[in-house]
């Protein structure tokens, strides 16, 4: 299994490179730049080592198709994107790298159809919105979505694209929708105040936390 990976440097991608690492398969980190900085918290020299960089941009469709066709990707892994601050101070940036990033991934996979088994990517459990008042338990993934941001309408955007491609051209994918995200290499985002707090105790720092009501 080769694996072209849009996002491999944030913190879910570093995590899922080094579960990828640790299966031997092969791992193609497709993005602008290389930034390592969150892949050295959880990967050892060895299995970092073993991770590939490859540079393009997301939105760039033909950039991204050329890239799966030249490093022969068996499966594309994306999980790049702009998050809800980002995506609120400027839609546009965020449509660009958000949804056109999609569709340039899985026009990717349409045009080497025969050698991309599967396309698996990030949507968010922005995507629900609010629950209903006085509900309770899990969400069930048939409920209706009315995400409340530009980015959770982006990830609604892109899992409907994604089952007219299998609808039109029979590929192949998973979405999965994060809830918060937390851990070693959570350091941006609206969630990740908790993670930097913890991390200023550990250190022996005082961290100011605004909570909104």
């Amino acid at each position: 299994m080769r694996v072209l990976m849009t996002g491999g440097y944030g913190c879910i991608g570093s995590w899922v490179t080094r579960e990828l690492v640790e299966r031997g398969y092969d791992v193609l980190i497709f993005d602008l730049r290389e930034d390592t900085h969150r892949l050295d918290l959880v990967l050892d020299p060895e299995m970092r080592s073993k991770v590939h960089f490859v540079a393009g941009d997301v939105s760039d469709p033909e950039g991204v198709r050329a890239a799966v066709e030249r490093v022969e990707a068996s499966h594309i892994l994306h999980l790049a994107g702009l998050q809800t601050p980002t995506c609120r101070a400027d839609p546009i940036l965020g449509a660009m790298v958000n949804v056109i990033g999609t569709l340039a991934v899985f026009q990717a996979a349409v045009a080497v159809k025969n050698q991309v088994q599967r396309v698996v990517y990030a949507s968010s459990a922005a995507v629900h919105g609010p629950r209903a008042e006085g509900a309770k338990g899990g969400v069930g993934d048939e409920v209706r979505l009315v995400p409340l941001s530009h980015y959770g309408a982006y990830k609604v955007c892109n899992e409907l694209n994604a089952r007219v491609y299998w609808l039109d051209q029979g590929i192949t994918s998973i979405g999965l929708r994060p809830w918060t995200v937390y851990g070693v290499g959570r350091d941006f985002g609206m969630t990740s105040e908790p993670i930097k707090a913890i991390k200023a105790v550990a250190v022996g720092r005082g961290y100011h936390m605004e909570l909104s009501a």
